[in-house]
Formats: C-alpha cells, sequence, structure tokens
C-alpha cells in the first residue's frame, strides 16, 4: 500500500508506562517506522562514541541527556526518514526538546500513555532486561517464554539497577518535572491523546481504534 500522506506519531508516558509494548504492536499493526531514543542511546553507547560516553555518565547518575545532545542525535535520524511515517519514542522528553523538534517537523498526534505512578512502581520490581538489545519483559503480563532469558537469543536477562524503588521514585519525580509540561505543550497544539489504565492489554485496543480512525490510510491489509 502506497501512502498519500506522510504521519508522524509521537509515544509519551512515564518510564514503565508500557510504552515499549504498545509500540511494537503499532509498528506491526501499521506502516510506521520506529524511532526508539533508547535504541540511538544505546547505539552510542555501545560504540563508545564521545557523546556516548557522555550520556552513559548521564544515566548511570540518573540524570537526563542533555537537551542539545539527544535533540541532534534523533533529528539526525528523522532527516534519514524524510518520506516515511514514523512513530517516536522516548523523545521529547523536555519542553526545550519539543521545540527542536517543533521546528524540523510538524506531529500529526501525540499518544500519552496515562499510568498511576504506584502500578508502574509494583510494575518494574517484576521487570527484566535483555541488555545487548534493550528488549524489556515483565514476569507477570510479558514474561519470557523461558524464565530468565531472552526469546530471541536465549541469553540471560537482568534486573537493572535503575528498577531499583529509589531509583524508580527518583525518575517518576523527574518525568514528572520535566517531561508532563512537554504534555502540556501538545495539548495546546490540539494533538495530544491521553490513554489511561493499569494495563498495557486493556489500554492498546483504545489505541489501536484511535489509529485507526485517526490515520486509515496507514492501515495494513488483513488477511
Amino acid at each position: 500500500m502506497s501512502l498519500h500522506k506522510i504521519f508522524r506519531v509521537i509515544i509519551m508516558g512515564p518510564p514503565g508506562s508500557g510504552k515499549g509494548t504498545v509500540s511494537a504492536r503499532i509498528i506491526k499493526s501499521f506502516l510506521l517506522k520506529h524511532i526508539s531514543s533508547g535504541d540511538i542511546l544505546r547505539a552510542n553507547i555501545n560504540a563508545k562514541t564521545e557523546l556516548g560516553l557522555l550520556m552513559k555518565s548521564c544515566i548511570d547518575q540518573g540524570q537526563l541527556v542533555p537537551d542539545d545532545v539527544i535533540s541532534r542525535l534523533i533529528l539526525k535520524d528523522l532527516r534519514a526518514l524524510e518520506n516515511s511515517s514514523w512513530l517516536l519514542d522516548g523523545f521529547p522528553r523536555t519542553v526545550s526538546q519539543a521545540e527542536a523538534l517543533e521546528d524540523a517537523y510538524s506531529v500529526d498526534s501525540v499518544l500519552n500513555l496515562n499510568v498511576p505512578f504506584q502500578t508502574i512502581k509494583e510494575r518494574l520490581t517484576s521487570r527484566w532486561t535483555h541488555l545487548p538489545s534493550g528488549r524489556v519483559y515483565n514476569i507477570d503480563f510479558n514474561p519470557p517464554k523461558v524464565p530468565g532469558l531472552d526469546d530471541v537469543t536465549g541469553e540471560p536477562l537482568v534486573q537493572r539497577d535503575d528498577d531499583s524503588p529509589e531509583t524508580v521514585t527518583r525518575r517518576l519525580r523527574s518525568y514528572e518535572t520535566q517531561t508532563e509540561p512537554v504534555l502540556e505543550f501538545y495539548r495546546c497544539k490540539g494533538v495530544l491523546q491521553t490513554f489511561s489504565g493499569t494495563e498495557t492489554n486493556k489500554i492498546w485496543p483504545h489505541v489501536e481504534a484511535f489509529l485507526h480512525k485517526k490515520f486509515p490510510s496507514i492501515q495494513q491489509g488483513v488477511a
């Protein structure tokens, strides 16, 4: 199916709100390219670039990567997708980043996953990660096929230090103070759509229905 219009969508929500799971379902069901700030950060960190080392230092301290650094990295990747519809995950996280994106691209819709912080705290203590790829599992609702092992590689999963209760609380506070103003930024532009709930599997059908209605031309054929 050829696209008649380029659609640009952002997905937002606190860490642990299910953005990764919902993003995977969106790109499977719709003709969208997935741009993940986390993937870009990991690529630079694994390559030990100058920016990668700087970012690792920030992340290890539970801090956000400087706006100008992450904005340059994300916009560079987006420029390679000028003629594609895309889903942007993990960016922007501050109003400054949102303004940098706005200067370059017009965003069609912002999907906000509104999950209570208490639910997230409980969820993250059950989260296990395959560090090389960034794939995340949850033993309660998205468990690996074999306990403790990645579905794709069979390599061991680990529980990251930043999923500890203290770090989770700090990350949620950082989100609240720095990222929630971004929601207001997009609310004022009339492109924010919020989906509330405590379970990803119950939130997803509403996200899917909204996208089918909002962007019918990016639906994939169904056999």
